[in-house]
């Protein structure tokens, strides 16, 4: 009997194991838990669904990793640690339709700073390409230096400051975002 308990008591260990390897999901899109930035580690803050037209149509499902998880968008915008973003595109995506999008989102986000953003955002957006969907995007938030910008899984380099990384969390998690679900579930809520 004894033997028998210590072999229920392993399976769910496992089962337990298995669970917390696998992360959390949506819309059959695999997260991991936690991520590994340089020498810190940054928890899933949540995950959100961009949704685009009158239609509601699905596009990406972005998982926000921070240090410090939270509900509050402004501590996670104005955090002194590292962040990642990842956008997991569930349709294709031209680059215009792309380009558009961030340019709208730094417009309606971070207007006052568009002067000084503008050379930068041209950088972000000439770095942008047509996504398929299975490919992502990552921008990775390193505070003092500014944001290292992934492409389906090249680097494509850092873009400086930390006014440009604030600005460009902003698009996600501003007054403003593209979508309110998406908002709401990059912040801890449903990804829906």
């Amino acid at each position: 009997m004894k033997s028998t308990s210590m072999g229920y008591v392993l399976a769910s260990l496992l089962m337990l194991a298995t669970v917390a390897a696998h992360g959390k999901e949506c819309l059959g899109v695999s997260f991991p838990d936690r991520m590994r930035v340089d020498s810190s580690d940054l928890t899933l803050n949540g995950l959100g669904v961009r949704k685009a037209t009158f239609l509601k149509v699905n596009v990406y499902v972005a998982a926000l990793y921070a240090g410090k998880p939270s509900r509050d968008p402004k501590a996670i915008v104005a955090a002194s640690g590292p962040d990642e973003l990842i956008l997991h595109f569930v349709r294709d995506v031209g680059v215009d339709d792309l380009t558009k999008a961030w340019n709208e989102g730094f417009e309606r986000n971070s207007k006052q700073q568009l002067p000084a953003l503008k050379e930068r955002i041209t950088k972000l957006n000439g770095w942008m390409s047509d996504m398929k969907t299975g490919q992502r995007l990552s921008f990775i938030r390193r505070p003092g230096v500014g944001i290292d910008v992934g492409v389906d899984g090249t680097a494509k380099g850092t873009i400086e400051g930390d006014d440009f990384s604030r600005a460009l969390l902003s698009i996600w998690l501003g007054e403003s975002p593209p979508n309110p679900e998406l908002k709401k579930g990059l912040l801890g809520g449903e990804c829906s």
